[in-house]
C-alpha cells in the first residue's frame, strides 16, 4: 500500500510516498480503507525530531474511511461502515489504516470533515474534562480560533458554560459564530477580560502557548483553575497542569461529538485539502502558522 512516512529527520521535502506492507486489525480494531487523514502540528514534530528518535517513521493519527477488516471481538462495526477514529501506529496518513478507538460518521459529514476531527474534539474534552467545565463554570480560552480552540469553545458552550475567546480581530465573527464572547489577546488582555467579567473567571484554557500564563492564573483565581494545552515549561513554572494525552484520553469524545454535530451545535473548518502525494506542501502550509481550520490529506 501506499502511505507516506521519512527516513531521515529534516524540512517537508524528507516526506515520501512509499509502498509498505498493508496492516491488518488486532482484538478490538477495525481497518479502514482510509479516504481523509487529519495533518497536525505532531507531524511536522516528528519529522522534525522532535518526538521520536528512531528511523524510518510512518505519519498521522487520525483518519475516516471505510471498514474492510474487523478484528476479533468487534461487534460495534461491520465492513462496509463509514467510521473516524485514531491510530495508535501513527500509520493513518496511508491506503489502509489500523483504528483503534473509532465511530460512526456523522450522516452530514464527508470524509474530509470527518477525518479533522478526533484530534481536536479529543485534546478540547480531555482538557475540559481536567478543568472540570460544567453548565454555569465561565471559561477563558485563549487561542479559540484554532481547530482545538474552536472544539473547545463549542464543546464548553455545549455543557452550558459561558465561554470567553481570545483571537485577533479578524476571528472575533467566528467566535461568535461558536457561541464565545470574543476579546483580543495581546497586551491589556487582563483588562478586556475583565471589562466582560469583572470579578474574573471560573477556569482557564491556553491552547496557544503565549506566554500567558500568569494572566490567565490572575483571572482564574490560581494555577488549580487553569489548564494549558501548549507551554510545557511554563506549566513547570507557574504550578499549572500541562494536559497530555499519554496521561489519559478523552476517548469517550469520539462517540459523543456525532450528536452534537448533527444538531448543529459543532463544526470544525477544513482549511485545506491535499492528495497524500502532496503531502510536503501539506507541512509548508501548516508550519507556516496562517491556516484557518484544519488541514486535511485525501487518498483515493
Amino acid at each position: 500500500m501506499k502511505a507516506a512516512r521519512f527516513r531521515r529527520f529534516g524540512g517537508p521535502e524528507v516526506l515520501e510516498i512509499a509502498d509498505l506492507p498493508e496492516p491488518h486489525p488486532g482484538p478490538g480494531e477495525v481497518r479502514i480503507a482510509v479516504r481523509a487523514a487529519g495533518v497536525n502540528a505532531s507531524d511536522w514534530k516528528k519529522r522534525q525530531g522532535l518526538m521520536d528518535e528512531e528511523l524510518p517513521q510512518t505519519l498521522g493519527y487520525e483518519a475516516a474511511g471505510v471498514v474492510d477488516e474487523v478484528g476479533e471481538g468487534v461487534t460495534d462495526a461491520a465492513v462496509g461502515d463509514r467510521v473516524f477514529g485514531f491510530c495508535a501506529e501513527g500509520a493513518a496518513q496511508a491506503e489502509y489504516a489500523v483504528l483503534s478507538s473509532y465511530a460512526p460518521i456523522p450522516p452530514s459529514l464527508g470524509f474530509p470533515a470527518a477525518a479533522a476531527l478526533p484530534a481536536a474534539v479529543e485534546t478540547a474534552t480531555r482538557a475540559l474534562d481536567q478543568l472540570g467545565v460544567r453548565n454555569g463554570s465561565t471559561l477563558l480560552v485563549n487561542g479559540a480560533s484554532g481547530s482545538v480552540g474552536s472544539a473547545a469553545v463549542q464543546l464548553a458552550a455545549a455543557r452550558g458554560a459561558r465561554v470567553i475567546g481570545t483571537a485577533s480581530p479578524a476571528n472575533h465573527d467566528h467566535l461568535r459564530a461558536l457561541g464565545a464572547e470574543p476579546v483580543a489577546y495581546g497586551p491589556g488582555l487582563a483588562e478586556r477580560v475583565r471589562a466582560l467579567v469583572p470579578d474574573g473567571v471560573d477556569l482557564a484554557l491556553d491552547v496557544a502557548g503565549s506566554g500567558v500564563l500568569p494572566e490567565l492564573i490572575g483571572l482564574a483565581g490560581g494555577p488549580g483553575h487553569v489548564v494549558t494545552l501548549a507551554d510545557f515549561a511554563g506549566a513547570r513554572e507557574h504550578g499549572v497542569t500541562f494536559s497530555r494525552g499519554d496521561t489519559g484520553r478523552a476517548l469517550h469524545a469520539l462517540a459523543s461529538i456525532g450528536e452534537l454535530v448533527e444538531a448543529g451545535r459543532f463544526t470544525l473548518r477544513v482549511a485545506g485539502t491535499f492528495p497524500l502525494t502532496e503531502i510536503a506542501e501539506a507541512h509548508r502550509a501548516g508550519e507556516e502558522g496562517h491556516v484557518k481550520g484544519k488541514l486535511v490529506l485525501l487518498i483515493d
